[in-house]
């Protein structure tokens, strides 16, 4: 699935572990969407943190610094795509 990022959203921070059952969902997000992402995104960072034990989330940035958290614990691939999606709606800045 196809994602655009850009506008008032100015970078993606995804924390996930490599083994725990809460991070298996961002992980296969990650495998299956990626390289789809990163190809209709060329420049738009997307940086993706693995840590020994840690609960999965993504950090959103916006302009003027304004940055947002979604915790992504147990959640299938599909809906973190969803939540994802739901960050890079250009009013979504305003409600965090």
């Amino acid at each position: 699935m196809a994602l655009r990022l850009g506008g008032a959203l100015k970078e993606l921070r995804i924390h996930l572990c490599q083994t725990s059952k809460q991070s298996e969902g961002v992980r296969e997000f990650i495998k299956n969407n990626y390289v789809n992402i990163k190809k209709e995104n060329p420049s738009f960072p997307i940086l993706i943190r693995e840590c020994s034990g840690v609960m999965p989330c993504v950090w959103a940035r916006y302009e003027r610094g304004v940055e947002c958290h979604k915790d992504l614990c147990d959640l299938s691939a599909d809906q973190v795509m969803g939540t994802i999606t739901e960050l890079a709606q250009e009013d979504y800045q305003y409600s965090c």
